[in-house]
């Protein structure tokens, strides 16, 4: 009888075991087969490092913004998020949805306007650090979001900044489109120029006496090796001061011109003193490009390599 009762009380224990593993491996199953919320799926929380190495930490999608560069606004219009952009800088002109949206001053924003509006973040960028420190600091203390965009150097840094403001607004998948997109173009525009005879050119950013120009380590010497353009400054580093005199003597075979704010410019540069013996003047390749279309660091970046490759190759495009 002890040995049949033993055996009974082994057998009922194992039985229990058995079944609490199997509670147990049902409990995981059905909370494995939960739905996550919309947040998890999005992927918050999450925390991001900005340009000052500092983490910031998101806990959903900001719902209200304000950006401070024009570059971070047409990254965050382009994404989608026309409606939660609360205000923009003076300087913002594209899209034409931007220029209605109220402002908040230009390099020197108005940081009591902005802590007024109450955003949930504020996308401020590195190029505003030499002027506006003190007014980020300001946004701080009053106990708003900042998040400082790295000032991209070249093509891959932009199409980080474009997926890592993605990623912070929940617009990853939107983010994605676009740098693949522009990574499409970029290439088309490569493939087109690929086989031309190559040319050579010069770029200033202002009118003469202060004529400034590019270098290598450049974003523009960059355009120029994706578009097989020869840079006549390429001898030189990052952007410089530069004579007519000197231009005369590399003699490029187009001349491209990235400013507005000079009438006529374009003739202008053609009657400058020696400037008839170049061979850009000699074929009438002096071109003016639009100037945020080239340089600002956001979604049209690829449409600007475009604009630099058909103004020395006008026939690859045809």
């Amino acid at each position: 009888m002890k040995k049949i009762w033993q055996f009974c009380l082994v057998f009922v224990l194992a039985l229990g075991v058995l079944v609490g593993c199997g509670q147990t491996e049902d409990t995981k199953k059905k909370e494995n087969s939960e739905p996550a919320t919309e947040q998890q799926v999005a992927g918050y929380p999450l925390t991001e490092t900005d340009a000052l190495g500092n983490d910031v930490k998101f806990t959903e999608a900001p719902k209200s913004i304000i950006t401070l560069v024009p570059s971070n606004t047409e990254i965050l219009f382009a994404l989608g998020l026309e409606k939660e952009i609360t205000a923009v800088s003076d300087n913002d002109d594209y899209p034409e949805a931007a220029t209605k949206k109220e402002k908040i001053g230009g390099m020197e924003f108005d940081a009591e306007k902005i802590i007024s509006l109450n955003p949930d973040v504020v996308f401020a960028h590195e190029t505003l650090l030499g002027t506006s420190e003190a007014g980020l600091q300001q946004l701080r203390d009053a106990g708003l979001k900042v998040f400082v965009v790295k000032n991209a150097g070249n093509f891959e840094e932009t199409y980080k900044t474009i997926e890592q403001i993605g990623h912070i607004t929940g617009k990853a998948d939107e983010a994605k489109k676009i740098t693949a997109d522009m990574k499409a173009k970029v290439k088309e525009v490569q493939a087109k120029v690929k086989d031309v005879k190559q040319k050579s050119a010069f770029v200033e950013t202002s009118d003469e006496p202060d004529i400034y120009t590019a270098g290598k380590d450049t974003f523009m010497q960059e355009m120029f090796d994706l578009a097989n353009i020869k840079n006549v400054t390429a001898d030189q580093t990052g952007w410089f001061k530069i004579d007519a005199e000197e231009i005369v003597k590399r003699n490029p075979d187009t001349i491209i011109v990235k400013y507005d704010y000079v009438k006529d410019i374009v003739e202008k540069v053609k009657k400058r003193q020696g400037f008839d013996s170049i061979t850009a003047v000699k074929n009438d390749a002096v071109v003016q490009v639009d100037a945020n279309l080239t340089s600002r660091t956001g979604p049209r970046l690829a449409e600007g390599l475009e604009v630099i490759a058909k103004a020395v190759y006008p026939e690859a495009f045809e």
